[in-house]
């Protein structure tokens, strides 16, 4: 093979490796704003900061999905972090599904009470509207053997801290 060929095969692998990193980054920032822009858009409705994407929590919390890839349970990494988990049967759960699932809790908070109607849940929404809660970082797994989806997303500093308000 000539020298011309070959420049020509290493510029094809190039081109084709900048086109899957660039598809992989593509992906991985629209897999950032799904998890983000729900959770900031519940913060921003009560005049909160918007939370900042943290990619040291993002792997803490990758790591505890790929734990939970085995099994799919619903259970707590009990880390040093807060965290909000979701698990949803299929295949086809998108992270802002996930985030919009934990913000809609928001109906069940109540702000004077400090605390969730009766028998409902709204600890992800604390959590997500947490004051001092700065950064966050998530994952997304499919499980094995058709399990479903897990997701979770990992806060810092963390929140829900018994007799506190979120804000």
């Amino acid at each position: 093979m000539d020298s011309a060929r070959i420049r020509g095969c290493f510029g094809a692998i190039i081109v084709s490796l900048l086109l899957v990193s660039t598809t992989q980054a593509a992906n991985y920032l629209s897999l950032i704003n799904q998890f983000l822009a729900p959770q900031n858009a519940a913060r921003v409705a009560i005049r909160m900061r918007p939370l900042v994407w943290d990619s040291r929590l993002a792997r803490y919390a990758q790591w505890y999905a790929n734990q939970r890839r085995k099994d799919c349970a619903l259970r707590h990494s009990n880390g040093p972090y807060g965290e909000n988990i979701f698990w949803g049967s299929g295949n086809g759960w998108t992270p802002s599904q996930a985030a919009e699932a934990w913000v809609s809790e928001r109906k069940w908070y109540n702000y004077w009470s400090n605390s969730c109607a009766g028998g409902e849940e709204c600890g992800h929404y604390t959590q997500v509207v947490w004051g001092r809660t700065k950064r966050v970082g998530c994952a997304r797994v499919v499980c094995n053997g058709g399990r479903g989806i897990f997701m979770t997303c990992n806060y810092d500093p963390p929140g829900n801290y018994i007799g506190e308000r979120p804000y």
